[in-house]
């Protein structure tokens, strides 16, 4: 048996009932009402005034009823009808920044996974604590620009899809960035971008076994950033400001990739020791988390980043990925989820995989 991420007062709201699969209309919602859908799941999709018209071009991921707020925010004080209708909230990138990582992890319904981590992902120092304690190679971090030698990357704490990142080529180049709230300065390292979407399951006991569970990977993509990309990035930004133009990383769209099968294993320690480290520090992950990193020329895989929930790069495998066939044919990472619900009230040990 796994380690109890929920209390039973919080579990109590499905009690002999099917769980109801919400989210947030945005992000990867399509993706997890299709796959609650495929396996026999009810949805609940949450939303801000009417229900978004573009669920009617997608039937098949359309939710069964929809749930309409004044503000994401004020989620709250909805939480009576979100357990009256047997929910449970999958998180995702848009969902946790709009409601806030400290209020999603106090609504009282239950969450898929460990809500716990929500506050070690908001807070890049403590993320990064978390991944170098767990051994992983990660860039460097400049606390005191004077040390700063080459080009570094500014990002701002949160899931903002990039928005705001600022990259400077050396220190003097750093001295046009502004900061606008909480930020890490790291050193940009050159090489290809993957991102890797695990999911860890407390539950099953076969696979590549780490902890008390097995960890799958089920895809990989790279992502399109609205007006700068690739390794022109740093002398097309001075153009750019000359120009007029302020440079973003927002992230407008996905790219799938495959990583050449010699470097599986790297990437497959990789996750296993954030897993264990998560268990350690905070009692574990659960279901799906993105490692986010490059990989360089001299095969080192540094991790820059890890989204510890769905990503939007997952959609682009709603009928499988290369990898996710080779462990079932057409599994999503929405699909998975709603698997790992199922099979926990199946096996009486929902507590270990919703908090």
């Amino acid at each position: 048996m796994g380690i109890t991420l929920a209390s039973p007062s919080r579990l109590a709201s499905l009690d002999g009932r099917v769980p109801t699969v919400a989210t947030l209309c945005s992000h990867s919602s399509l993706q997890i009402f299709h796959g609650a859908r495929s396996e026999g799941l009810p949805t609940l999709g949450i939303c801000v005034g009417a229900p978004p018209r573009f669920y009617d071009a997608f039937p098949l991921a359309r939710p069964d009823r929809f749930l309409s707020v004044p503000n994401v925010k004020e989620l709250a004080g909805a939480v009576s009808r979100l357990r009256s209708e047997g929910a449970v909230l999958v998180p995702h990138g848009s969902f946790v920044e709009y409601v806030g990582a400290e209020a999603f992890a106090e609504l009282d319904v239950p969450v898929f996974g460990n809500r716990a981590v929500l506050a070690w992902e908001s807070d890049r120092r403590k993320e990064r604590d978390w991944l170098e304690s767990a051994g992983v190679p990660m860039p460097q971090l400049f606390e005191d620009r004077s040390e700063i030698r080459g080009p570094v990357i500014v990002k701002y704490y949160g899931a903002k899809g990039g928005k705001g990142f600022f990259l400077a080529k050396n220190r003097e180049a750093l001295e046009d960035f502004h900061a606008t709230g909480p930020h890490v300065i790291q050193e940009y390292v050159l090489g290809t971008r993957y991102y890797i979407h695990f999911f860890y399951s407390p539950l099953v006991d076969r696979g590549y076994r780490v902890g008390h569970g097995s960890l799958e990977l089920l895809g990989m993509d790279r992502r399109d950033e609205a007006n700068i990309d690739e390794l022109y990035k740093l002398g097309a930004q001075e153009e750019l400001f000359r120009a007029g133009i302020r440079p973003t990383f927002v992230v407008t769209g996905n790219v799938p990739v495959i990583l050449r099968e010699s470097l599986l294993p790297k990437a497959f320690e990789v996750g296993a020791r954030i897993v264990e480290r998560s268990i350690e520090l905070f009692g574990g992950m659960v279901g799906p988390f993105c490692v986010e990193g490059i990989m360089t020329e001299d095969l080192e895989f540094k991790v820059f980043e890890i989204s510890t929930r769905i990503v939007a790069g997952t959609n682009l495998f709603i009928s499988g990925s290369p990898y996710s066939d080779l462990i079932e044919p057409g599994l999503s990472t929405g699909r998975r989820i709603a698997r790992e619900i199922k099979q926990a009230q199946a096996q009486g040990r929902l507590a270990e995989v919703l908090s």
